[in-house]
C-alpha cells in the first residue's frame, strides 16, 4: 500500500467529519503530509526531539514531561517509577526503549540513553525558550558530543525540522545508499543535510 495515498484518505475523512461538526469548509490539517526516512542517529535524534517539543513550542505545555500525548511524558513518568530508567526492560513497554550508546554493539532499541535523551530534550527546550537570555554551555550536553552534532545545528533541527529536510534525512553518505536502494534519481535536501549533518 502507498503511505501518502493511505494518510491522505485518512486527512479526508477526518476533514470532512470535522467540516460536518463544525459546521465550516476547508482543509484540517495546517500542512500537506510529509514522509521522511531518518537515516542515521542524528537524524533520529533531532525528529524524536522536535515531535517531543512540539507542545512546548506551542505553549500547549510547560515542560515536555508535562505535554500530554508524547511519548516523552511517557517516558519520563516511568522514569520516574524505574529503579534503573536506562534499561530497556525498565521502560515503557509500548514505545521502543532506548538501548544504550550506538557506538558500542547493543540490543534492539534506541542508540541513547534514556536519561540522556531526557536531559537532550529539557535542555534543547531550554533553550528554544524566547523569554531566556542565559545559555547551556556546550559542555553540558554529552548526547551532541557523543553523535558529532554541532550545538547550534542541534538547535536549528530541533526547532524547524520539517523546513529543514525532505523525503530523506540523514549523513550525504547514507543518503547516496538510500537512493541507490530506492533507485530514485534526486537527492531531496541534500543541501540541508550536508549542512547539518556531516
Amino acid at each position: 500500500m502507498d503511505l501518502g495515498w493511505f494518510i491522505g484518505r485518512l486527512n479526508e475523512f477526518i476533514a470532512r467529519q470535522a467540516n460536518y461538526e463544525d459546521n465550516c469548509t476547508g482543509r484540517f490539517w495546517e500542512g500537506r503530509f510529509k514522509s521522511q526516512a531518518l537515516l542515521d542517529e542524528k537524524a533520529l535524534a533531532a525528529c524524536l526531539a522536535y515531535v517531543d517539543l512540539n507542545p512546548v513550542r506551542a505553549k500547549m505545555a510547560d515542560t515536555p514531561e508535562t505535554s500530554d500525548y508524547t511519548s516523552i511524558k511517557q517516558r519520563a513518568g516511568k522514569a520516574q517509577s524505574a529503579h534503573s530508567a536506562n534499561h530497556p526492560n525498565q521502560q515503557v513497554k509500548t514505545l521502543m526503549p532506548f538501548a544504550g550508546n550506538p557506538k558500542e554493539n547493543m540490543p534492539h532499541g534506541l542508540p541513547f540513553k534514556l536519561t540522556d535523551y531526557l536531559e537532550l530534550v529539557e535542555l534543547t527546550g531550554r533553550v528554544m525558550r524566547e523569554d531566556k537570555r542565559g545559555y547551556i554551555e556546550n559542555t553540558q550536553l554529552p548526547v551532541l558530543q557523543r553523535l558529532g552534532i554541532e550545538p547550534k545545528q542541534w538547535l536549528k533541527m530541533t526547532s524547524s525540522f520539517e523546513r529543514c529536510f525532505k523525503s530523506l534525512v540523514g549523513n550525504p553518505s547514507i543518503m547516496d545508499a538510500a537512493i541507490a536502494l530506492l533507485d530514485k534519481k534526486r537527492r531531496p535536501g541534500l543541501k540541508s543535510c550536508q549542512e547539518l549533518l556531516t
